[in-house]
């Protein structure tokens, strides 16, 4: 076990930008208006253990389907490009249907634990070690349970305005990751 306190801080920004759980304040605002209660310990164990074993089994479905981390790198940092300019531009690129309850399927998946943190997950595996990753999921988890529970409150304190700098912030810091990610896994595709 190598811990290293630069890379879990690392890895957890990454992830804490890829989920922007402070972004989705006012979706969460908006299920529990819509459904009422919202089970926040469970959605925040249920996106846990949806990343954590993605972490250790997905890079094994890759092999089985013939697909090297290099490339699913490189194919997350357009993910995390796109990602990054949604938050940037205030635009949508993605479009889900909007979902009818606020059970787990809404919030642990897709809306804590998606498509683009799945990605982003396998990325840093192909450059972090596995338990920095790990601690750096839980940090994350920690935050989003914290925000499941307060985001009334923390809706009414920053305004829509703060929730939208916010998201443009991190929008930057998620285009200067993939980038970097782009940039250092590319080369392997060509070896």
């Amino acid at each position: 076990m190598n811990i290293n306190f630069e890379q879990i801080m690392t890895v957890t920004m990454i992830l804490f930008a890829v989920i922007d759980i402070l972004g989705s304040v006012p979706i969460i605002v908006g299920l529990r208006s819509k459904v009422g209660h919202i089970q926040s310990e469970k959605a925040s164990l249920v996106a846990a253990a949806i990343m954590i074993s993605f972490l250790f089994v997905g890079e094994f479905i890759l092999q089985l389907i013939g697909i090297d981390v290099n490339s699913f790198a490189v194919a997350g940092a357009f993910v995390l490009l796109f990602l990054a300019l949604e938050m940037i531009l205030g635009i949508s690129i993605y479009k889900d249907e909007e979902p009818k309850t606020a059970s787990i399927v809404p919030l642990a998946f897709p809306l804590i634990a998606g498509p683009g943190i799945m990605t982003s997950i396998l990325s840093l595996k192909a450059e972090y070690d596995t338990i920095n990753i790990v601690i750096g999921i839980l940090i994350n988890i920690l935050f989003v349970y914290i925000v499941l529970k307060s985001s009334d409150k923390i809706e009414k304190v920053l305004g829509q305005g703060g929730l939208g700098v916010i998201r443009k912030v991190f929008g930057v810091v998620l285009l200067a990751i993939a980038v970097k990610l782009f940039a250092s896994n590319v080369k392997g595709l060509f070896v």
